[in-house]
Formats: structure tokens, sequence, C-alpha cells
């Protein structure tokens, strides 16, 4: 079969599958999903997600509320809490517990994804070192169980824990896991929400979210580890910023939300036991400009239209700058005679997000540094400065809502890696090898409420190989497409 053979029944294939979707959904009955806080609410996801697992306006607002409603959540609430006391213990306290309340309902729910694959024919040479078949039919990626909620009007909590990754009962692993003390700041008669914290293992307070991310790909940028690209080089540094940190946050979202900050101090050690006696600091600042021109609806918590609620028209813009410090030759691996030496490192970034009826507009970009050094185990017997290791990238995109249920997605990724050219100079590769970056088109289809189908092309950035025939360097594109299920219950 030849190359445009291939790729015309890679088209069929995807037709196939899209008209299997539209069939589905214009069969379908109308319904609402029903995960934890839609069985306590007794509402459709769709209350608070435009995409789940992406937030709208109103969803956003009720997480930054310690997953209640905004305003009048007890009138609401369909399934009350257990109360775990009086209110006599109250008014008693401290001489009594202080009382709470947990869930009335069973706080749980899960959510699995499962995807096939269609990858692009690879090279002989490339397959005999790292074979990837054409087609995947059916890969199970995670099911996670999730349990959120509140122990009283200003106590909440999370925990999401991959039960399986990878299929086959493979080993999953905490994601999040934390509770959240809501507007500490009344204390000190601070505006509302202007002082919250949390405690635990979490992700950090990204501008997009990794963890509950809508696209069937990561963010290349949030997944860069930085290491030393020259010869002997100390920089090996692991933390991925995408990945949850153990540590705790104070943060808030005064002005109806609209400004919004945070500070972390985390391990650094992306959700593993702390290797390092210092700590890291991450810090957050967003502001969200509110467009809408009725001031009624710029003053609601969701803006309101002739098709019913919708999310403002806003612009946000944010920054963020993530400081540690790296410590090396710990238990003297790399120098018996030498001290732990600490190299420093940041991640600093900025992003953008437009808000438009049907559509949204989204940027990021970051750079980091990290310090290096190399052991003149020859010359002097100590360590040397040597030039910093960077990487800079970013990303940006577009979601259109053809219809509430069709959304068009595209997402382009793009890393720059001192590493990769200090690589590819040392291999004689040509420059067009250096930037990593990657188109990724898509389409997802609200079947129903809970369940959604996905579909994502990766156009990725050529890779080199070498010819054993013609002893030359060749390229070629791993590109993928993805397409697959994702139901909550």
């Amino acid at each position: 079969m030849n190359h445009r053979t291939r790729e015309l029944s890679v088209s069929v294939s995807i037709a196939a599958i899209l008209l299997l979707v539209w069939a589905v959904l214009a069969s379908a009955p109308k319904s609402s999903a029903i995960p934890a806080f839609s069985r306590k609410y007794q509402t459709s996801c769709t209350t608070c997600h435009n995409n789940y697992p992406e937030l709208n306006d109103f969803g956003e607002a009720f997480k930054k509320n310690g997953f209640k409603f905004p305003k009048d959540d007890e009138t609401f609430v369909k399934e009350p809490p257990v109360l775990l006391g009086s209110k006599a213990q109250r008014e008693a306290f401290p001489g009594a517990v202080y009382p709470g309340e947990i869930p009335g309902y069973l706080p749980i729910a899960f959510r699995f994804l499962g995807n096939m694959s269609v990858n692009s024919s690879q090279p002989k040479p490339v397959q005999a070192s790292s074979f990837v078949p054409r087609t995947d039919l059916f890969a199970p990626d995670t099911l996670v169980l999730i349990g959120a909620g509140s122990f009283g009007p200003n106590l909440s909590f999370w925990i999401d824990d991959d039960l399986s990754v990878g299929g086959s009962g493979a080993d999953g692993g905490l994601g999040d896991g934390y509770i959240k003390y809501n507007d500490l700041g009344r204390i000190f008669k601070l505006p509302k929400n202007a002082l919250n914290v949390r405690f635990g293992q979490f992700e950090l307070d990204l501008p997009f979210t990794q963890a509950r991310s809508i696209y069937l790909s990561e963010f290349d940028i949030y997944g860069q580890t930085n290491v030393s690209g020259i010869p002997g080089g100390t920089a090996n540094n692991q933390f991925i910023l995408g990945e949850p940190q153990r540590g705790i946050e104070f943060g808030g979202t005064p002005n109806n939300g609209n400004f919004a900050w945070s500070v972390t101090l985390a391990n650094g050690s992306n959700a593993s036991t702390a290797f390092r006696n210092s700590k890291d600091v991450y810090v957050r600042l967003s502001q969200k400009f509110n467009l809408e021109r009725d001031p009624e609806s710029r003053n609601a918590v969701q803006a309101a239209g002739p098709t019913g609620p919708r999310d403002h028209t806003s612009i946000r813009l944010g920054f963020l700058y993530y400081y540690g410090r790296n410590q090396l030759n710990q238990g003297s691996a790399i120098s018996p005679t030498q001290g732990t030496i600490d190299e420093p490192f940041y991640r600093i970034g900025g992003d953008i997000r437009f808000k438009y009826r049907h559509l949204e507009a989204f940027g990021l970009g970051l750079f980091g540094r990290d310090n290096n050094h190399f052991f003149d185990e020859e010359g002097t017997g100590t360590f040397l400065v040597a030039p910093p290791a960077k990487f800079s990238g970013g990303f940006a995109g577009v979601n259109y809502w053809l219809y509430p249920w069709m959304i068009a997605t595209m997402r382009y990724d793009f890393v720059n890696s001192f590493p990769d050219f200090a690589n590819s100079a040392d291999s004689g590769l040509p420059l067009k090898s250096h930037t990593r970056n990657r188109f990724s088109p898509g389409v997802q289809v609200l079947m129903r409420a809970n369940l959604k189908f996905a579909a994502e092309y990766q156009h990725t950035w050529e890779q080199p190989y070498l010819d054993p025939v013609t002893d030359t360097i060749k390229y070629f594109r791993p590109n993928t497409f993805v397409a697959g299920i994702d139901y909550v219950f």
C-alpha cells in the first residue's frame, strides 16, 4: 500500500467514526450528568461546564466558593448535609468540639478516558530503535476516582486518584488531595475570599489546568524538565511545572473573582518525597477585565442572553513565577571531597485568555533558567560555574462552539530547549531539528452532558534519523490521530 493510499484509508476511517458519533448523537434523548455535585444539587454537568472538565464562569465561582453555589446555596441544595453537632456546641466553643458537617450524599464520582490512535508509518531505521504500531484500536487511558465536597461553610476538600493508568490494572496514583479553608480573611475583615489557604498535594495555580484539561494531549511546555546540554554539566532538574506538588498555598479571589493571587510553598519534587532541604516558591497573579456592556450581566455570576446563561465577554491577563534551589552532590554522588552545592532555578511566564460568546482564545509563554556547574576533576578539583541551562516555549489555542454540544479546537505548542541545541550541535544535525513544535486541531462532541467523544490530530515537528543506505540525515514526522471517549458518573 503506497503513502497516498494509506492517507486515504486514514481519512475514510476518521470520516466513518465522525458519522457514527453523529448518528448516536442524533438518536440520543436528552440527559443530565450525575457526578457528585450533580447529585447534591440535582442539576446537569452543564451548569458548571461548557465542555467538561473545563469550568465556565459559574463553575469557577462555584470552585472559588468552596464547592458551594455563590449565592443562596442552601436554597439549591437537594440533599442536605449531615450535621455533626448542634448550635449549642458552636456557642460553647472552645469548651466543646466545634461542630461541622459532612455531605449527606456519597461525594464520589468516577471519570474514565479511553482512546484509539493511528500513527504515521515509521521509516525502518526508526522502527529498529523505537517501534510504534500504526494503529492501537483501544487504549484505556485513565480511570479516576474523584471525591469532593465541603465540611461546612468554609472547609472544602478534593481528592482524585488514578485507579489505573495505561490499562491492564497498571498502578495509578494520587493526583490532587487537599483540604481548603475559604475566606480566612474575614477574621481580619478583608473582602470575601480575599484570603484562602489549602494544604496537601495539588496542581499549582496554573493559568490553564493540565490535570483537568479538555485536550487529549498535554501542554508540551508544562512537561519540560531542564538538564545541562554541556558535557560534564551538573544541571539535572527533574522538576515539572505541570505535575502535582506537595505544599501549602495562600491565595484569594477578591473583587468577585476578577483579581486572583496565590503564593505556594512547595517541595518541588513532583508529588514525591522531598529530596532537598529548601522549599520552592510559586507566585501567580491574574486580572480579568469584564467587557460586558450591560451592567446587570456584568455584575452577575454569569452573563445572560437570548439563548440563556453564558460566559462573560472578558480578557484575563496573568503572570507566574517559580523559584527553587536544586541541590547537587548529595551523599558525595559527584565528588567525595566537595559538599552539597545549590543550583538556583526559576520559571517565569505570562498568559492571556479572551472569551467572546462562542469563542475562546488563549496563550501562554514560559522561560526557564537553571544555574549550571561542572566538576573540574583534572584541574582544581572543585565545581566551576558553567553556562546556565535554559529553555523557552509555550502554547496558543482557540476553541469555538459550533453548537452547544460540538466544539472545534486548535492548539499550537512549541518548545526551544538548550539541551536540544547543544545535542544537535554535537551530533552535527541541521538547525531545523532544534525547535519542537506541534499543531493539534480537534473536535469534541458532547453526546450527553456527561459523555463525550473527542478527536485530535497531532502534527509534530520533524525528527532526524540516519539512513544507513545513503548514510545521510533524513527526517520524518511522528504524527498521530487520537480519538476516544470520556465519561463521568
